[in-house]
């Protein structure tokens, strides 16, 4: 009787323990799972998405489902916007570039100062050459590709004469993955010019996709299950601009003079690439400082 009573102990445990794991479960996951819907109809920068041609829904509904639940790595992305966003999208409007194109920078980079195994770096992601290219400075002092405005505009430029030469905003957005030049022989050799009837390299084929993804998961974001509270948003510093005409020797020591630490100077200005600051001829700096309270 006593083992049977034991027996009889164990197995209500083992069923309370299976209740409780799925009670979690289902508080954890609301509803329990519901599998990604893509919507009716999306468009990019004001242009059609062609969602009726199966290849195309299916290449949109793989990138919507797989940063759908990128539970982490889209939190991030949504964080980060909140102060990202404010600094991007009125230089994309003075410069007459869509909207959307902000999504590009978060597929690029996740809106973060990264730097890819190919030598891209900086929130849009440029190769040394064509920041040059462009006019920015890049060397072991300044390298403008981290400085957010500065890169914004060059995208801008960038983007601009890919949609004088393509005449549409989506094969603008592809070259910037797959190259002016990249896309010009994949429709000579196809005889096509729309973005959605080429057959490219799979990161090109996947490029548009992604940001379109993102634009509706960014917009839509309780749908999705993204609804975060505003104070856990990344939130903008006030900051004011020095304007540097001279060589600071020593950007630690500068620091300390302007109320803040190091530390603080490279988060606000992570373009400055040295301890010290060379300052080239008829050039002159914008180095951001923090308001007074607003270091911490």
């Amino acid at each position: 009787m006593k083992l049977i009573r034991r027996v009889m102990a164990v197995a209500a445990v083992i069923v309370v323990s299976g209740l409780f794991i799925y009670a979690v479960s289902a508080v954890t996951t609301g509803k329990g799972y519901e599998f990604t819907r893509i919507p009716v109809e999306m468009d990019f920068a004001g242009e059609k998405v062609p969602l009726k041609i199966s290849d195309v829904s299916e290449r949109f509904d793989r990138e919507l489902t797989v940063n759908v639940n990128l539970h982490a790595t889209t939190e991030l992305v949504i964080k980060r916007a909140n102060r990202a966003f404010p600094v991007i999208e009125p230089i994309l409007k003075k410069n007459g570039v869509p909207d959307d194109f902000k999504y590009l920078a978060v597929i690029e980079s996740g809106l973060a100062n990264v730097t890819s195994p190919s030598g891209a770096k900086g929130v849009w992601q440029f190769m040394p050459e064509t920041a040059k290219e462009f006019g920015m400075e890049v060397n072991e002092i300044v390298d403008e590709r981290y400085h957010l405005e500065k890169s914004t505009e060059l995208a801008c430029k960038y983007l601009l004469k890919a949609k004088a030469k393509f005449g549409n905003w989506t094969m603008a957005a592809a070259s910037y993955n797959g190259g002016v030049n990249g896309m010009d022989r994949f429709m000579a050799a196809q005889k096509v010019t729309d973005y959605y009837d080429l057959l490219v390299n799979e990161e090109t084929s996947r490029y548009v996709f992604r940001i379109l993804a993102l634009k509706e998961i960014m917009q839509n974001q309780q749908k999705y299950g993204y609804a975060l509270p505003n104070e856990v948003l990344y939130k903008q510093i006030p900051t004011k601009k020095i304007e540097v005409t001279a060589d600071i020797p020593d950007l630690a020591a500068f620091s300390i003079e302007q109320g803040i630490n190091y530390k603080i100077l490279k988060i606000h200005n992570p373009w400055l690439r040295d301890k010290s600051l060379v300052v080239q001829p008829g050039k002159v700096y914008a180095i951001e400082i923090p308001l007074e309270g607003y270091t911490r």
